[in-house]
């Protein structure tokens, strides 16, 4: 009887998956993990996290770009106690109203924007707590950007909901939605679609509703930290429900902007309280501006 050799390979429909993979998506990489034989690799999107930690990779840069000066309305969606969070916590936000480029394209309301605690350090002469935090990637269109960001305004979640709460009571005459609100730093909003008004002077129109928010001149008021336009970019901005000239800390007690970012360390916010129960809420709200 001859010996018979048999040559075993992969089934036909694993080796045609591994060359579509390849075809697909190119050789797999050095670093790949490996498992019973098969190498995958995981993508830096496979999930909100990861892409901030950088995962298997860096996330991909965008073609999208973002001037600078332009500000970013952010919902928080993670909650950040001063005396329990830690260095290395995320920080999880979504963009409040679409905010527009110069291209044409806009940044999607609900779009999500990650940080993270940097620091976490006692205060000034021991009293208190600083807690540093940045907020450095965001989702374009399913691809995550690095960002530098600063912080202009931050409001607690009960000051964000009084913001879209008409002055006065409906009649039959006056629709609910169009009834005017106040935003926080004290412009008005006169109904869905209506002007935006200045708090400095009634007579001055700035802006306009959009319906999830208001696009309106930012300013800057005598004596604030804040500032008016940079570097040219003068175009109306997405700010929700903050007025023009809105700058530092709205509704939220005990709480300060120590370091806004804007100078170095870039990006890095410091925020302080003599307590340490201060509390960042899911539903505060942020206005974040890109350098």
């Amino acid at each position: 009887m001859k010996n018979l050799s048999l040559k075993v390979g992969p089934p036909w429909p694993v080796a045609f998956g591994l060359l579509a993979i390849v075809f697909l998506f190119g050789p797999l990489p050095s670093d790949a993990q490996t498992n019973n034989g098969l190498q995958f690799s995981l993508s830096p999107l496979n999930s909100s996290t990861q892409a901030h930690t950088g995962g298997n990779g860096a996330p991909p840069s965008s073609a999208i770009p973002i001037p600078s000066g332009t500000i970013l309305p952010v919902v928080l969606r993670t909650p950040v106690s001063f005396e329990k969070c830690k260095a290395g916590q995320v920080l999880r936000g979504k963009i409040a109203q679409d905010v527009p480029l110069p291209n044409g394209s806009k940044i999607r309301k609900d779009s999500t924007i990650l940080g993270h605690v940097a620091e976490v350090a006692p205060g000034a002469n021991g009293a208190g707590t600083r807690v540093t935090i940045q907020f450095d990637k965001l989702d374009l269109e399913g691809q995550w950007v690095s960002i530098v960001t600063d912080l202009r305004a931050i409001a607690g979640f009960m000051t964000v909901i009084e913001a879209g709460i008409p002055e006065e009571a409906p009649n039959e005459g006056t629709p609910y939605n169009w009834l005017p609100t106040t935003q926080i730093g004290g412009d008005s909003v006169y109904g869905v679609r209506g002007p935006v008004m200045s708090s400095e002077d009634t007579s001055e129109i700035i802006g306009r509703s959009t319906g999830d928010g208001v696009l309106a001149q930012v300013s800057a008021k005598e004596g604030s930290n804040c500032r008016g336009a940079i570097d040219g970019n003068n175009a109306p901005q997405a700010l929700w429900v903050f007025s023009g000239d809105a700058c530092g800390t709205y509704g939220i007690e005990h709480l300060k902007i120590d370091h806004a970012g804007r100078t170095d360390p870039k990006g890095m916010i410091v925020l302080a309280s003599q307590t340490r129960k201060v509390e960042l809420r899911n539903g505060d709200g942020l206005l974040l501006r890109v350098d």
